[in-house]
């Protein structure tokens, strides 16, 4: 069954063509029939080294219509700070034995945010939350005094990027069940983070190629203009 419903969805996509970004949309939300509400993902395969310090590209951007998704945080503050997380709606906070938590491995957030005060503590679990991409870091704005802040951006929508080791940023960036306009908002947006953070050490071309996929569908190539050209214009 697997076999012919794979082909079914597969019917119509033609994976040497590049589609126009609103073409693309319709033809992934088309073909997310899972049960579930898939998640659609972008995905931009960029002209960068990450192996060369000057051509690391990361950084964070709050989605116009949000992720679709609940997402979990940890607040890792003290005293006050620890009040003004839990008050904006932070799932998980606290200081030592909230560390010792996470070294033991258990993690029931997906995502992590500190006050400055607590990364000499928090430095201890890089082994644990830096391979899953979740140490808090100023430069994507979790550690920071702003607890409240920087909770309300995750819970509404804050989705970070990192490229990885083969130049690939990707990120889920909305469900099957938003519509195209938002889904197109969404991905522009992202794009248009993504080109912001265009690293010094970058040459020649920087975004080589886009693709578009939900959770269980196949994945559509887009015409790369079709994207990154109202990015390059904002």
């Amino acid at each position: 069954m697997a076999g012919k419903r794979t082909q079914k969805i597969n019917e119509g996509v033609d994976p040497t063509k590049l589609y126009a970004l609103t073409t693309a949309i319709g033809m992934v939300k088309e073909r997310a029939v899972a049960k579930f509400d898939e998640t659609i993902e972008v995905s931009m395969n960029l002209g960068v080294d990450p192996r060369h310090a000057d051509q690391m590209v990361r950084g964070v951007v709050n989605l116009p219509n949000g992720t679709g998704r609940t997402v979990r945080v940890a607040v890792f503050a003290r005293g006050v700070k620890a009040d003004e997380a839990k008050a904006a709606g932070a799932d998980i906070v606290g200081a030592e034995e909230l560390v010792e938590i996470v070294q033991g491995g258990k993690i029931e957030f997906d995502r992590c945010i500190a006050t400055p005060d607590m990364m000499p503590l928090v430095g201890r679990l890089g082994k644990v939350l830096g391979p899953r991409g979740m140490m808090p870091n100023p430069k994507v704005g979790t550690v920071t005094m702003d607890v409240a802040g920087a909770v309300k951006a995750s819970k509404g929508g804050a989705v970070e990027f990192r490229v990885e080791k083969a130049g690939i940023v990707h990120a889920g960036i909305g469900k099957a069940s938003f519509d195209a306009k938002a889904l197109e908002e969404n991905i522009r947006a992202f794009a248009d983070a993504v080109i912001k953070a265009k690293p010094a050490g970058a040459k020649g071309n920087y975004v080589k190629r886009v693709a578009l996929s939900s959770t269980m569908g196949p994945g559509v190539k887009i015409e790369v203009g079709s994207v990154t050209a109202a990015a390059s214009a904002a």
